[in-house]
């Protein structure tokens, strides 16, 4: 009888551990659904509305063109190998502008945020920096640097180690003063307990400041791009000076839609970063 009643309970819950199973798939793609139906319903209202001026009249399609047109010319430059040694040497120029910056702005973050007469001096100029135009930069940096790389990653590392600073300072402000009283108090002082109390407690502000970083450097290199031409560098933003300056606005618009590509798929690294951290913190419904 033991061996029957055991052997129905091996049963049913093999057949528990099948019916899980077969549930996790459809809760998956359930909410994978849900994730992108909004942003598919988003495309679909803006690509409507685009196609609903061009039938207006509002402007004529060589100044205008509808978005079909547009998507032929994006499919068009996709297989030329101009188009991708643009995008590669764009995406150098960022990720060694917005490396330069993550290394000065953390220094400069953490230096204020832990020296009182730091803060005291610089604070108010750091958050002063963060609200100037990259674009008021560039003429600086072409008397400088002349119309070269270095004149362009300038003003990229000027526009985003600010904001990377900010959010430093501003999730060490935050921490908790009674969880840095209890790490001093498990032996944790100066360097250690920087290290292994306060910027994990700070990760969040410090994510969103490298985020914030990231969208500045952006900005500033695609004007970087289309105000300093540099010869034999081929560039996004240069590319999308050369088709205005030939009223090719089919071309112009296809970059735009790249220089937005690439930047949605940059907000979406720092969107999963952002749902791990919280994930691992117990920060988000189950």
């Amino acid at each position: 009888m033991a061996l029957v009643e055991a052997a129905d309970a091996s049963v049913l819950e093999g057949l528990d551990v099948l019916e899980t199973a077969t549930d996790v798939g459809p809760s998956r793609r359930a909410r994978l659904w849900s994730a992108a139906w909004p942003k598919l319903a988003a495309l679909f209202l803006v690509i409507a509305g685009w196609q609903a001026v061009v039938w207006t009249g509002w402007r004529e399609q060589y100044l205008l063109p509808a978005p079909g047109t547009v998507l032929r010319e994006l499919r068009s430059m996709t297989s030329q190998a101009v188009f991708w040694k643009a995008v590669g040497i764009t995406l150098r120029r960022a990720a060694v502008g917005y490396a330069a910056a993550a290394v000065l702005g953390s220094i400069v973050g953490l230096a204020v945020a832990r020296v009182r007469v730091l803060r005291v001096a610089v604070g108010s100029l750091i958050t002063g920096l963060q609200t100037m135009p990259s674009i008021a930069w560039f003429p600086l940096a072409i008397l400088l640097f002349q119309l070269s790389e270095s004149a362009i990653l300038f003003v990229v590392v000027l526009g985003a180690a600010p904001s990377i600073a900010n959010g430093i300072i501003a999730g060490v402000d935050h921490v908790p003063p009674l969880l840095i009283r209890a790490g001093r108090v498990v032996g944790a002082h100066g360097a250690s307990l920087y290290r292994h109390v306060v910027l994990p407690a700070a990760l969040p502000s410090v994510l969103a400041g490298h985020k914030q970083g990231w969208a500045f450097a952006w900005r500033s290199l695609m004007a970087g791009e289309l105000l300093v031409i540099v010869a034999n560098r081929p560039s996004i933003g240069a590319r999308l000076q050369f088709s205005r300056e030939l009223s090719d606005a089919p071309a112009l618009l296809a970059y735009m839609i790249v220089i937005l590509a690439i930047g949605i798929a940059v907000d979406a690294a720092f969107a999963a970063a952002d749902r791990s951290l919280r994930a691992r913190r117990g920060l988000t419904l189950a």
